[in-house]
């Protein structure tokens, strides 16, 4: 079977898409195309990379003008089955399926509830915009041959309207991070991470304030949005014990993760991030490192039944601060929780269980 997937608003290396999903089922004997912006064409572990190049920035012209090109230079291929991760490209999902393809959309986030956090979005314009997503993610999604999501959450809203729905968690590669294995906590310094988007919603102003109260380093990696938020928090004491690393790549990634004591994902309390699984999490456990996290409750389970971390509120730097300063002074304790963490990453949240699942999914559709 000839699958293409397709994707205008993520890099060509996107872990996901290109690392977990492309790669595997190129294993698996597919034969796999990737569709993707400004990149270098090449065949690469197997999967058939081709780029669209369309000029000028910004949302919008990303999702006019990058969305049309990648669906014109996916139509060259010729797929049997196109497999699509972005909300902009739903609107070629039907055109597809009249082709006579198979057509499956990824649908990495619950994107009506996140529509209610964009801070680009004007507020009173939130609600009215996420209402009409939903209805419109509906109808499409309704009509095409699958769906694919992250958590059980957004599966289920999903089957309620479509019958082939599959689970396919976003959790860490076994082959990436089993040498992080090789931390000793005892020599570790003392040094807390977080990589990931720097917006107000992610919580890291509330963990650079925390860290006024924290004896130890804090290293922060990405990008900041909007722009004048890293001069905001840049006037906060606690910003004396940060290291910014910027944009990294993945292995730069990977090396923050081995020379960290403890991890941070300390988002806020909104409706899309209660219900989400965010990959930062299973990433702590499988390098071995305790957490801190927010208070969730579908969160706090996890945690609670693994014991490989611990929960805060997230809008309360001092909180924050009480937990990460616990694991700080307790490394027993907190040598204990990485252990837990990565043994439960071992046993249940890894990418080589959800590949089989995925390469099930593909094969529901073959003829």
């Amino acid at each position: 079977m000839k699958v293409c997937h397709m994707t205008s608003a993520h890099p060509v290396d996107d872990i996901r898409i290109f690392h977990k999903e492309c790669c595997s089922l190129a294993k698996f004997g597919f034969e796999v195309y990737l569709v993707a912006p400004n990149c270098i064409e090449e065949v690469k572990n197997g999967v058939n990379i081709l780029s669209i190049s369309v000029s000028g920035k910004g949302r919008f012209n990303r999702m006019l003008k990058k969305g049309k090109a990648v669906y014109k230079r996916a139509l060259e291929i010729d797929a049997d089955l196109y497999h699509f991760h972005d909300p902009e490209l739903l609107r070629f999902a039907l055109r597809l399926k009249r082709k006579g393809k198979i057509v499956i959309y990824d649908a990495h986030e619950d994107v009506p509830k996140q529509i209610l956090d964009k801070h680009w979005i004007p507020g009173f314009a939130r609600k009215l915009t996420s209402k009409m997503f939903s209805a419109y993610e509906r109808y499409v999604s309704k009509r095409i041959s699958g769906v694919i999501s992250v958590t059980e959450i957004i599966c289920n809203r999903f089957k309620t309207f479509n019958p082939n729905v599959e689970l396919v968690a976003n959790y860490p590669l076994m082959n990436e991070t089993q040498s992080l294995r090789e931390i000793n906590i005892d020599v570790v310094p003392r040094r807390i991470c977080y990589v990931g988007g720097l917006f107000p919603k992610r919580g890291v102003k509330e963990l650079v304030q925390a860290m006024e109260y924290v004896d130890a380093e804090l290293v922060l990696a990405g990008t900041f949005s909007p722009p004048e938020f890293e001069e905001e928090l840049s006037k906060l004491n606690g910003w004396n014990k940060v290291d910014y690393r910027g944009q990294v790549n993945r292995v730069e990634l990977l090396n923050i993760l081995k020379s960290s004591s403890i991890g941070a994902v300390t988002l806020h309390p909104t409706a899309s991030y209660m219900e989400a699984l965010p990959i930062k999490m299973f990433e702590y456990m499988s390098a071995g490192i305790p957490f801190v996290a927010s208070n969730f409750p579908l969160w706090k389970q996890i945690i609670d039944a693994e014991s490989c971390g611990l929960v805060a509120d997230p809008v309360d730097p001092k909180e924050i601060a009480n937990a990460l300063q616990f694991l700080l002074d307790n490394p027993e304790d907190a040598k204990n929780m990485g252990m837990n963490g990565y043994q439960a990453f071992i046993s249940k949240y890894n990418w080589d269980k959800e590949e089989q699942k995925l390469n099930d999914f593909y094969n529901r559709f073959k003829s």
